[in-house]
């Protein structure tokens, strides 16, 4: 009988890893747990919403997936089901079939890797990284807990993803470069050069965009 996992935060990447599933085995998803009181009662894809994300005290012979596609959102889940009493051996690690996982590569618990990702050699993922379709990770490329990697991403060998960082669609990271903790990479930027923590940095080549000031839109 397949181990039953609860797929925590309704999100399009929750449907999304609800058909690897469906796909690949292994798991049968119990229900989805989210907070928003429109989902409470419905049913997404054939899989109903048991509750709130305190309904997971409810199903203790549970595996749990977080879904929430940004690395920020999954941390502060994360926080709130330690609160709960999650174990961390409750985690869930879904890999697309597709992918091939070489001999010195690591997905940490809590991972989600979809399909068409390709892994070299010596990558290492970190526990609760998402990485969506059609990544290229090369050697020695190093994702930290809670980062986020999207469709179409290319990483050269060596790079570092800090802790809840996001790489956006179809940017490319250098070799030897590092990506801070919480920083984020536009969509089709080519970063050849560090991207410091908590920064938002677009364009080729990849530039830091200016802060964006509350106060002076307001007086706009």
């Amino acid at each position: 009988m397949a181990d039953q996992v609860l797929l925590v935060a309704a999100s399009g990447l929750a449907r999304e890893v609800l058909a690897v599933l469906r796909t690949r085995g292994g798991f049968d998803v119990a229900g989805f747990l989210d907070d928003s009181a429109a989902l409470q009662g419905t049913t997404i894809d054939g899989v109903p919403v048991l509750g709130t994300i305190e309904e997971v005290r409810a199903h203790p012979w549970c595996d749990v997936l977080v879904c929430a596609g940004r690395g920020a959102a999954r941390e502060a889940i994360v926080a709130r089901l330690d609160a709960l009493e999650v174990s961390p051996a409750r985690y869930a690690t879904v890999v697309h079939p597709s992918v091939d996982v070489p001999v010195g590569c690591e997905v940490g618990a809590g991972s989600i890797v979809l399909a068409g990702v390709v892994m070299t050699t010596s990558v290492t993922l970190g526990e609760h990284v998402v990485v969506m379709p059609n990544v290229t990770l090369t050697h020695d490329d190093v994702l930290q807990d809670y980062a986020t990697v999207c469709a179409g991403v290319a990483l050269g060998g060596g790079v570092v993803v800090g802790r809840a960082a996001y790489l956006g669609m179809s940017s490319s990271v250098r070799e030897h470069t590092v990506v801070g903790p919480r920083a984020t990479l536009g969509m089709g930027a080519v970063l050849l050069q560090d991207l410091p923590a908590g920064e938002t940095w677009a364009g080729v080549p990849a530039r830091a965009l200016p802060a964006y000031d509350e106060r002076k839109a307001s007086l706009s």
